[in-house]
């Protein structure tokens, strides 16, 4: 008998229904029953394959919030940072250079020149 543990102890996701873990199966629902409503919504209005389509777009966005993860947020959690970083708190990076070795050398010699001076 062999039972597989994560290296990293942070990645570890309880299954709860099909492998899934809570967070994807009510994303998954919530995908299924936009879809289910998007098709008796509109098919009166359209043909089976437009609405189809349209059933796959309107899903997409509840399994995707389910299923993905980038640098460890969740899907809502990137938005939301992705919205602060851009439009509430916007910054304009101005890049000046500084060189630390002469700044280090120049206070350097300016304290021995006037060492010097005072001597003479």
């Amino acid at each position: 008998m062999e039972v597989k543990i994560n290296k990293e102890i942070r990645n570890y996701t309880e299954s709860m229904f099909f492998g899934l873990s809570l967070r994807q199966c009510i994303f998954s629902v919530l995908a299924v029953g936009v879809a289910v409503g998007i098709f008796f919504g509109l098919r009166g209005q359209l043909g089976t394959e437009t609405v189809s389509w349209i059933c796959v777009l309107g899903a997409a966005p509840f399994g995707a919030m389910g299923f993905i993860t980038y640098h460890g947020m969740t899907a809502e959690q990137f938005v939301w940072t992705w919205f602060k970083s851009e439009f509430l708190m916007p910054k304009r990076l101005i890049f000046k250079p500084t060189n630390l070795y002469y700044e280090a050398v120049h206070s350097a010699t300016n304290t021995t020149k006037k060492e010097a001076k005072k001597r003479a």
